[in-house]
């Protein structure tokens, strides 16, 4: 989700790159009916599929665990993001807000490998669980615009956090985080536009795609992975 290097991508790579998205299960039903209503209303996402293969399907887990495994990939690649959450998900009580807070700088920087603001952005996301003033378990009742706000207002989270949590954890349909770098390189790419789109005009672009914005998104990440040449890396 974060994008790669600003170098310009080649049309399509030839032969086609090694593949990971056997670990992956298929889109739902329920997306794959929102994908063709995608593909039909803008035929310019039609040629993703052919081209990358069937979208790989990546979940993450719901609640406290997800938004930390959203904090890991703040900033960074997917592939070192992964190893850090691998690290992090290792570490007992980690998972759970009491049992993260017990965990010191040396265990947190040191062993799982955060840096100390994503250490910080991790005990904000803990303490505001154990106070209350996170309600997951409200989030399934709060329309899109209120679910980020509610996530984005923790310290250290943010809306691309909170989109990106909504998107792969909670499973929504018609969120698009419009300030995600591979997400504009991508349709960028795509769209065959003359520069990088910013997070507004993204966001434009990507009213044409409601109600599946998400399904768009995760089309439009599948394509940057294709014409880059990275495997599909992703784990909770």
């Amino acid at each position: 989700m974060v994008p790669p290097s600003s170098a310009t991508p080649p049309p399509c790579p030839s032969p086609p790159p090694p593949r990971a998205d056997a670990a992956f299960p298929h889109a739902p039903d329920w997306a794959r009916a929102g994908i063709a209503a995608l593909v039909a209303a803008d035929p310019r996402l039609a040629v993703i599929e052919p081209a990358a293969g069937p979208l790989a399907w990546r979940v993450r887990q719901p609640g406290f665990p997800g938004l930390l495994r959203a904090i890991c990939g703040q900033q960074i690649s997917n592939q070192a993001a992964s190893a850090i959450w691998k690290r992090l998900a290792a570490l007992p009580g980690a998972l759970e807000p009491a049992g993260l807070l017990a965990l010191d700088d040396a265990t947190l920087c040191g062993v799982a490998g955060l840096s100390r603001p994503k250490a910080a952005h991790a005990r904000s996301l803990a303490a505001a669980c154990l106070e209350g003033r996170l309600d997951l378990a409200g989030l399934a009742g709060m329309p899109d615009a209120a679910a980020v706000a509610h996530i984005a207002a923790i310290r250290g989270l943010g809306p691309w956090t909170a989109e990106i949590h909504l998107l792969f954890a909670e499973a929504r349909p018609d969120i698009f985080p419009s300030g995600d770098l591979a997400l504009a390189a991508s349709a960028a790419h795509l769209l065959e536009l003359p520069a990088r789109p910013g997070p507004k005009a993204l966001a434009a672009i990507a009213q044409g795609w409601a109600p599946w914005r998400s399904l768009a998104a995760r089309l439009l990440w599948h394509h940057w992975r294709f014409v880059t040449g990275r495997a599909v890396v992703e784990d909770g």
